[in-house]
C-alpha cells in the first residue's frame, strides 16, 4: 500500500503541473497565433490523460492473487505502459500531420500569421516545468521499479523537449520575421517526430512484457549464476523469465546427486528460491524444477 500511495503522490505531482500547463499553453496557443503551441497544449492534454490511466492501473495492479488471476494483477501495470505509448503516438500522428499541412500552405504562398511572444513565455515555462517533474518521476519510478510511473516520466520528458523545439520555432518566426513564420509549424513537426520515437519505444517493451518477452541476456545470465553458486547444484538450465508488471517469474531446472533425500532436494531448491527472492525482490515468483545429476 505504501508503495501505491507513493506512486498516487508522484502521478498527482505531474497531474496539476500539466492542468496549469496545458490551460496556459492553449490560451498562449490560441491568442498567441502559434500551431506550434497548440500541438504543445495538446501533448500536455495528453499527459494530463494518462495520469489519470497511471492512477486507474497501478491501483488495479497492486491487488493480491485471486481465484482468477493466479499470478497477481501486475500485467495491468504493463498495459498502462502500452496504452500510454499508443496514446502518445495517436498524439504524435495528428501533430506531425498538422504542421506539415500548414508548411505545404506556405509553399503555395499562403501568408502565415506570426506567433506571439506570450506563446514564446509558455515553451519557457513548459520546458522549466515539465523537466523538473521528469527528473522527480524518473527518480520515483526507479525506486518504487514502476514500470507505468517510468512511462509517465518520459512522457513529461517528450513534453518538455517538445516545448524547447516550440520555443526554438516560435522564438524564430518572432525573430526574424514574416518570411520566417513558417518555423513554427516546422518546429511542431519535429516535435511530433520526437514523440513518435518515444512512443514506439514505449509500445516495444509493453507489448513485449504482454507477448510474455524474456527478460534481457544479462539478467538471464546472472539468473543461471545464482543458482549454480548454491552448494551441491550443478547445471542449471531450461530457464525461462517474463516480467509480471513490476516482479520478475522465473521457473528454471537443476540438477543435484539422485542418491540425496527427498528433504535435501527440498531444501537445496528452497535455498535457490530465497537467493533469487533476495536479489530481485520477494514478489518473485520462482519455480525450481529438480533432476538427479546420475539419472
Amino acid at each position: 500500500m505504501e508503495r501505491n500511495k507513493e506512486i498516487y503522490q508522484a502521478t498527482l505531482v505531474g497531474g496539476v503541473v500539466n492542468v496549469v500547463l496545458l490551460v496556459f499553453k492553449f490560451v498562449a496557443g490560441i491568442l498567441g497565433h502559434s500551431a506550434a503551441m497548440v500541438a504543445d497544449a495538446v501533448h500536455s492534454l495528453s499527459d494530463f490523460v494518462t495520469d489519470v490511466i497511471v492512477l486507474m492501473f497501478v491501483h488495479i495492479s497492486n491487488k493480491p492473487e485471486d481465484k482468477s488471476h493466479d499470478y497477481g494483477h501486475g500485467k495491468y501495470e504493463t498495459l498502462a505502459m502500452t496504452i500510454i505509448g499508443m496514446a502518445l503516438l495517436v498524439v504524435a500522428i495528428g501533430i506531425v500531420y498538422s504542421g506539415i499541412e500548414k508548411i505545404v500552405a506556405w509553399t503555395r504562398g499562403e501568408l502565415l500569421e506570426a506567433p506571439g511572444m506570450l506563446a514564446l513565455w509558455a515553451a519557457l515555462l513548459s520546458i522549466v516545468l515539465k523537466e523538473g517533474v521528469y527528473r522527480y518521476s524518473m527518480v520515483k519510478a526507479r525506486v518504487l521499479n514502476s514500470q507505468a510511473l517510468e512511462a509517465n516520466a518520459w512522457h513529461h520528458r517528450s513534453d518538455a523537449l517538445s516545448s524547447i523545439g516550440t520555443a526554438i520555432g516560435i522564438g524564430g518566426a518572432i525573430l526574424l520575421g514574416q518570411r520566417w513564420t513558417v518555423l513554427d509549424p516546422v518546429a511542431s513537426v519535429i516535435v511530433g517526430l520526437f514523440i513518435v520515437k518515444v512512443a514506439v519505444y514505449l509500445l516495444r517493451d509493453g507489448i513485449g512484457d504482454l507477448m510474455e518477452h524474456s527478460l534481457p541476456d544479462e539478467v538471464e545470465d546472472d539468473i543461471l549464476r545464482l543458482a549454480g553458486s548454491v552448494d551441491g547444484v550443478t547445471k542449471p538450465h531450461e530457464l525461462r523469465t517474463r516480467r509480471i508488471g513490476n516482479h520478475y517469474a522465473i521457473e528454471l531446472h537443476i540438477l543435484m546427486d539422485g542418491d540425496i533425500t527427498l528433504r535435501e532436494a527440498h531444501e537445496k531448491a528452497s535455498e535457490v528460491e530465497d537467493l533469487l527472492r533476495r536479489k530481485y525482490g520477494e514478489e518473485t515468483h520462482v519455480a525450481v524444477h529438480v533432476e538427479p545429476v546420475n539419472g
